[in-house]
């Protein structure tokens, strides 16, 4: 299983980068995982986003869906791959509608659709998705979100653990894991608690959720370049005591 990373940002863009969006492939299945703003431009990079088989959406926040629409646009129209041509397009409860809305909302009517063949997972089943048997596990954030874990038909697993604060599930949802790729976005830490929901990691947390999890490594991403990923990157290897890799664009992680 090879994981690309096309966009790792957060809310706020890298300079000259891309929001969420993470390019698996194997067993000649290709799967990209979000798709936030820059991802599309990315993707190009790589050869023709036509040839992607299905695009996974952990939850609905612009930054990990923002490029559905010029995406769907250049499906629908023609511009790139077949005409016609329909990846399959997996979202969480409720995306059909937010989907439509959004491109309603610019004027494009329901242009994802067109662009894609939409689905709605459910994430307390199982999902088979080419060579890839997908698990879900509902994570605090400020909108309902899940984390996703990817097992392939021989055995290799990837977990993503999205958006997320601190929590117990996300442990279950990754024991044993070959590799956990979670969010640093609130820094080295520590977290000063002032009571307020929980909806991201600091990268010591996350370090700790990797080590809890027993996975065999760790992958920080959605952290901000006004970060110093040295500095994330010792937070996170202190509290996981296990290999700490750090996404950047177009880096290739096998598994």
């Amino acid at each position: 299983m090879d994981l690309t990373v096309l966009g790792k940002s957060p809310a706020m863009p890298d300079a000259g980068g891309a929001q969420s969006g993470y390019l698996i492939t194997h067993g000649g299945f290709t799967l990209l995982l979000d798709c936030g703003g820059g991802v599309l431009s990315k993707l190009r990079a790589f050869g023709d986003p036509a040839a992607v088989d299905a695009v996974l959406i952990s939850h609905l926040h612009a930054d990990h869906m923002l490029d559905l629409l010029p995406y769907s646009f250049a499906l629908a129209s023609g511009q790139i791959g077949e005409h016609g041509q329909r990846p399959h397009l997996w979202g969480p409860p409720g995306a059909s509608a937010a989907f439509a809305a959004y491109a309603d909302a610019v004027g494009m009517e329901d242009q994802i659709n067109d662009g894609f063949e939409v689905h709605e997972y459910d994430p307390l089943a199982e999902l088979g998705l080419g060579p890839f048997t997908v698990r879900f596990c509902d994570v605090p954030h400020y909108i309902r979100a899940w984390a996703i874990d990817l097992r392939s038909d021989d055995h290799r697993r990837l977990t993503f653990g999205g958006d997320c604060g601190p929590n117990d599930a996300l442990v279950e949802l990754a024991r044993g894991t070959d590799l956990l790729m979670l969010e640093a976005t609130e820094g080295v830490g520590p977290h000063i608690d002032t009571g307020a929901p929980r909806g991201h990691l600091t990268a010591g947390e996350a370090g700790e959720l990797a080590r809890r999890a027993g996975a065999a490594r760790l992958l920080l991403t959605h952290y901000t370049d006004l970060f110093d990923a040295g500095q994330l990157r010792e937070a996170a290897a202190a509290a996981f005591g296990g290999p700490v890799e750090m996404a950047s664009e177009r880096a290739r992680h096998v598994i």
